[in-house]
């Protein structure tokens, strides 16, 4: 089984400011959601535990498991470019990422989707077809990519519908998996 989580609350969450690669470790809201996490998660032996890069999400994932994490860069969050820390409701956005046009360094969103995917599909190809336990830390863009792998990329192309709440996990399944493009 895979389960993805989204890190808790950082203050940059609380405070409504998008929050990419400068984001903040997390606040002490969301350590008691990581251990809200390791509690519906106890009874869960993990074979393997792999995290964002970002401390948020290794934070997260340590405290709900226990477990030392393996950083993937691919499990990066998006790439909010000059848009990163920014009040949500002052950015300019093309459809549900900032407008490059307007900020530099904004990820491109098809990149985005295919590093999330290379890491799945190498995680597949390694443990699909095993019975293991696998936690995935990540973040908001994260955990909807993640579920788009499983689920597909919705009609609308906004994968942030299948997105988990700060300090809440889903559950996928590899056999259950729908072909992704």
């Amino acid at each position: 089984m895979i389960y993805v989580i989204r890190h808790g609350q950082t203050d940059l969450n609380k405070e409504g400011r998008l929050q990419g690669r400068l984001g903040l470790p997390l606040n002490d809201y969301g350590i008691k959601q990581a251990e809200g996490l390791r509690d519906s998660l106890q009874n869960i032996k993990f074979d393997h535990v792999f995290s964002s890069p970002q401390e948020r999400a290794i934070q997260t994932a340590e405290i709900a498991t226990g477990i030392r994490a393996i950083i993937d860069d691919r499990l990066d969050v998006f790439d909010l470019g000059e848009a990163d820390k920014l009040k949500k409701g002052e950015v300019i956005m093309k459809g549900v990422v900032p407008d490059s046009s307007v900020y530099k360094g904004v990820e491109e969103i098809h990149s985005y989707i295919q590093r999330v995917f290379e890491f799945m599909r190498e995680l597949a190809a390694e443990y699909g077809d095993r019975e293991v336990n696998i936690l995935l830390s990540g973040h908001r863009c994260t955990t909807g990519c993640i579920g788009a792998y499983f689920e597909g990329i919705p009609e609308d192309r906004n994968i942030l519908r299948l997105s988990s709440g700060n300090g809440e996990y889903k559950v996928y399944n590899f056999q259950n998996l729908t072909p992704s493009k």
